[in-house]
């Protein structure tokens, strides 16, 4: 009860914040006195780009693992909304952490591994939808995982995500006290996207409830880390609770998403595929061209719903 006062709370004082009802809002009024903000990671700055001409028509923030990954996902974007197949134009390649495309109304950003590298382009990438004036902006994470009792390539569409402890609660610390922001996943949103799977795709979607781990390794029971205090009885046990719990998949970034996407009063939602289904062992067998071919299904589900959105 606590955790849906605090949301309600949080909700109306977004509303008083927001320009309009549709104008990515500021959270930070501290912004308002700095009149050059440095988006020191995208290579961008308030000052000196005219943000409104260059991101203004953006509706869509697509956020991905690796560069590499992200600019092929531009390029996918550009032929599907019709806009050529001219090389991808990265605006973040004066810094080498992060990768920024752009295909019309969608972006296209690499965000690295783990919850504190997303945060990092997160914040700056909310910053720069705001300098640029944008309006009913949706952002998604479109990603991989591991999948518990699923069959690999399936994609999942995250109903709901935990930390470790199974609460839906991103902690962090902040000036050295602990801070919990409710991870609140956009209902609608989610069922809309599951709504757009069709029957011959290549891929099986499902909804579930996404594990969001601290670590690749330990954090998500694995037994062939640097280190493991663990054995493989024991971590089997849990994937088995986890499995029971409801819980479908496990990753790295989606609670932090979410959680910073319900702060900021964006929509988002997380699609990932499964590489590999837990129960089945801790290492990925698959053979590399199959792989790169099961990281393109929650891609092409996002694509569904942007060209649908767009009436396209």
């Amino acid at each position: 009860m606590d955790i849906l006062e605090d949301n309600r709370a949080y909700e109306t004082a977004v509303e008083k914040k927001c320009i309009s009802s549709c104008r990515v809002p500021l959270h930070n009024q501290n912004l308002l006195s700095i009149p050059n903000d440095h988006l020191y990671h995208i290579a961008l700055s308030s000052g000196d780009n005219d943000l409104r001409q260059m991101f203004g028509d953006v509706k869509f923030v697509c956020f991905g693992g690796t560069p590499s990954r992200m600019e092929k996902f531009a390029r996918f974007m550009s032929r599907e909304l019709g806009l050529g197949t001219a090389p991808a134009h990265n605006f973040a390649g004066n810094t080498d952490r992060y990768a920024l495309y752009k295909a019309g109304p969608v972006l296209s950003v690499s965000h690295g591994i783990g919850i504190p590298s997303l945060s990092i382009v997160f914040q700056e990438i909310v910053k720069l939808v705001y300098y640029a004036g944008c309006e009913d902006v949706t952002f998604f994470r479109i990603g991989t995982s591991g999948g518990i009792g699923l069959e690999p390539g399936t994609v999942v569409i995250s109903e709901s995500v935990v930390n470790g402890q199974l609460e839906p609660i991103y902690k962090q610390i902040i000036l050295g006290k602990q801070v919990e922001r409710p991870a609140v996943v956009d209902q609608d949103l989610a069922q809309n996207l599951h709504n757009l799977a069709l029957e011959d795709d290549r891929y099986k979607t499902v909804k579930g409830t996404t594990l969001c781990a601290d670590d690749f390794y330990e954090g998500q029971g694995r037994i062939d880390g640097a280190f493991c205090e663990h054995d493989e009885e024991e971590k089997m046990l849990w994937l088995r609770e986890m499995h029971e719990a409801g819980v479908t998949n496990l990753e790295m970034e989606s609670l932090g998403f979410i959680a910073m996407c319900h702060r900021a009063n964006i929509k988002g939602a997380v699609l990932c595929v499964t590489l590999l289904d837990r129960f089945e062992g801790d290492g990925i067998t698959t053979n590399l061209q199959l792989l790169h071919e099961w990281q393109t299904y929650p891609q092409m589900l996002a694509a569904r719903f942007i060209k649908s959105t767009l009436g396209l």
